[in-house]
């Protein structure tokens, strides 16, 4: 699994240090926060390749209203959402809001680590797309480019 960054955020602490832990165990770049007000703030300073989301938590930001601000600040970031209260209408919610796939807790690490390597591989795909059509803007439109880069 390639190296990449992770934001967890759920409000069962011992759940989150856990997880945390056995993450950054496979070393893998994992920040875990408590509520979907620091998940927002974390992003505001660093950029995420995957966010790994609780859907019920207390206080005014629930899974769901941090899923519509994490993909108002980076768009690209890919979230799994995680329930132990699973239910329809919240998953498809959360699915035409953006999140990659939902996870049933209690959930099993193999199962996880497989999701966030799929997140991340349709992350990356997504970062290399938008890579290429700058290098193919660069080719095609030089001057444009440099005159852009300018201001």
């Amino acid at each position: 699994m390639d190296y990449f960054r992770t934001l967890v955020v759920d409000d069962e602490e011992d759940f989150l240090e856990t997880l945390v832990k056995r993450l950054k165990k496979r070393h893998i770049d994992t920040t875990g926060v408590p509520s979907g007000e620091l998940a927002i703030e974390e992003l505001k300073k660093k950029l995420f390749d995957v966010v790994i989301l609780d859907v019920k938590m207390p206080g005014g930001m629930d899974g769901i209203k941090t899923l519509r601000e994490i993909k108002k600040i980076q768009p690209l970031a890919e979230v799994i959402m995680l329930t132990g209260h699973a239910s329809v209408e919240t998953s498809i919610e959360g699915m035409k809001l953006g999140a990659f796939d939902y996870l049933m807790k209690p959930i099993k690490l193999d199962d996880l680590l497989s999701k966030l390597a799929q997140a991340f591989d349709r992350k990356d795909a997504q970062d290399q797309k938008i890579r290429k059509a700058k290098i193919k803007e660069l080719i095609r439109f030089p001057g444009r480019v440099l005159e852009q880069e300018k201001d």
